[in-house]
């Protein structure tokens, strides 16, 4: 069974960084592809990075300059770096994976991200 765990979340102030981390447990890591999404109350959620094997890593337009999504195979952990976070980043961030094979997606928990002074 995989699970995905994600932490790192808190509150912080607008203009500082955070750093989430997602690692995944029963999974061929390596043979998967790795997303962030974000889902703020009232909203629905949605995509704000992927990571995956062999490609480039791709960003929504909102984030693009200021999060990196990056992978530590090794650890079967992704990151994304948040800087220069803005109040409208508040939200519970997601990851998913998805195994490149069958298609299957997994989810996490959430963690919860407050941008505000």
């Amino acid at each position: 069974q995989l699970h995905l765990v994600e932490s790192g979340g808190g509150l912080v102030q607008p203009g500082g960084s955070l750093r989430l981390s997602c690692v995944a447990s029963g999974a061929r890591f390596i043979a998967a592809s790795t997303h962030w999404y974000r889902q703020a109350p009232g909203n629905e959620r949605e995509w704000v990075a992927s990571a995956s094997p062999g490609r480039s890593p791709k960003y929504a337009d909102s984030v693009a300059g200021r999060f990196t999504i990056s992978r530590d195979s090794a650890k079967s952990t992704v990151f994304l770096q948040m800087n220069n976070l803005k109040r409208e980043d508040t939200a519970t961030y997601y990851c998913r994976l998805r195994e490149i094979s069958t298609g299957t997606d997994y989810w996490g928990q959430g963690t919860q991200v407050t941008v505000s002074a």
